[in-house]
């Protein structure tokens, strides 16, 4: 888990930047997008859609941005047409990776995937070799004191809490997560991050040498416009993570 959760704050400082900015509105109007179409453009009776509007606010997307996301996921103004897929392969130092694409055009995606892959040390594996390792899950990480975080995310349905570092993990299930979020800003708990996430059951401890093959690997699967997220089973020490995030 401290592995999810380190990789987790480095990618949220990363996205921060300028450069990086244009790439994550388009992966997140994505999300928008297929989260209107499958449930409806009502945030309010649609939870998908809630989730993945408050992510945008969070990374501070524009409203308008937002709205027609929305739009072109309910029809009301032209879109394509974006099918999810999964792909599964393995990293460098044995660890597996998960890696969620939301496409126009799945041979390009299928492409992309396998050269990423491939040009930076890691693998494609079949279907099912390594999906069993996650499982869905709503996932937290906040600050503040451990007595009100944990009564705030507890009456609110989480089912674990786990110190790291000066913060908080806070796991749920995936349904759970926008009333878990409610109740800790209600008594004004700060998160750094709060999504829908694909949690691994068993880590892989990595090395130095392979721990920055894994984070290259990984870098260029979210640098490709069809990748909506990249999940893996690695526990990479502080320094490494640190050396990266800097």
């Amino acid at each position: 888990m401290s592995g999810h959760s380190k990789w987790s704050t480095i990618k949220h400082k990363k996205a921060a930047k300028d450069e990086k900015r244009g790439k994550l509105f388009a992966k997140l109007a994505r999300g928008i997008e297929v989260a209107a179409r499958d449930g409806g453009g009502d945030a309010a009776m649609n939870a998908v859609l809630a989730l993945a509007v408050q992510k945008a606010k969070d990374a501070s997307m524009p409203g308008e941005n937002i709205e027609r996301a929305i739009k072109r996921g309910t029809g009301d103004i032209e879109g394509a047409q974006y099918q999810e897929i999964w792909y599964e392969g393995y990293a460098p130092g044995g660890v597996a990776l998960y890696v969620q694409i939301l496409t126009d055009n799945r041979n390009r995606a299928a492409s992309d995937v396998r050269t990423a892959f491939t040009r930076n040390g890691g693998s494609l594996g079949e279907p099912g070799s390594v999906a069993y390792l996650f499982e869905q899950k709503g996932y937290i990480i906040a600050g503040g004191d451990e007595e009100e975080v944990m009564l705030a995310a507890l009456d609110a349905g989480a089912e674990d809490i786990r110190p790291s570092g000066k913060q908080f993990e806070i796991i749920s299930a995936a349904a759970d997560l926008g009333a878990v979020r409610d109740a800790l800003a209600a008594v004004g708990i700060e998160m750094e991050t709060a999504e829908v996430t694909q949690l691994a059951s068993q880590a892989v401890a990595v090395e130095e040498d392979a721990a920055r093959r894994v984070l290259q690997l990984l870098d260029a699967l979210e640098d490709l416009d069809d990748v909506q997220g990249v999940f893996g089973n690695f526990d990479i020490s502080d320094e490494v993570l640190e050396a990266v995030a800097g």
